[in-house]
């Protein structure tokens, strides 16, 4: 029984934690953290220095990446914050629906039907109005902890 090889083929994210850790005092401005299981940008770090019997804390205000709150945490700085993973990936914009979802164009030929549009109102009108124009349309898709949203719009030019 031991003779015999095992061989694990690795898929993409077949069982993938959605965060992973890192110390909290190695945790830097405009980095990512995870507070109040929302992922975050970090915005400001703060390090107080230790007490009489305690630990350095830091003190991180993060803006939500999705619904853009601010929510602040406060971290021994030698304990493990969980750090999303985020992922940026970019998709040609086929359809609007009018019920407010996205039809997208992958990578490998096939559609991505399962994406709202942007609830920020100056990217939700440059995405309308650079379709309605007949512009071709790039959206960058920022994906972490399971959720998924547009972030960012290029324009590839005109439709041949």
């Amino acid at each position: 029984m031991s003779d015999e090889e095992h061989h694990f083929e690795s898929k993409a994210d077949a069982g993938a934690s959605k965060t992973y850790p890192q110390q909290a005092g190695t945790i830097r401005k405009n980095g990512y953290i995870v507070i109040k299981q929302r992922p975050c940008k970090v915005v400001e770090v703060s390090t107080s220095k230790t007490g009489k019997h305690g630990h350095a804390k830091c003190h991180f205000v993060g803006i939500d990446i999705f619904t853009a709150k601010k929510l602040e945490d406060i971290v021994p700085s030698s304990h493990n914050c969980d750090v999303p993973h985020v992922n940026r990936t970019d998709y040609q914009l086929i359809d609007i629906s009018e019920d407010g979802f996205v039809s997208l164009l992958t990578e490998n030929g096939g559609t991505k039907d399962d994406l709202r549009l942007p609830t920020d109102d100056s990217l939700l009108s440059q995405i309308k109005s650079g379709f309605e124009e007949g512009k071709d349309l790039v959206v960058t898709v920022m994906s972490a902890m399971g959720e998924e949203q547009i972030c960012a719009l290029k324009d590839i030019g005109p439709k041949s």
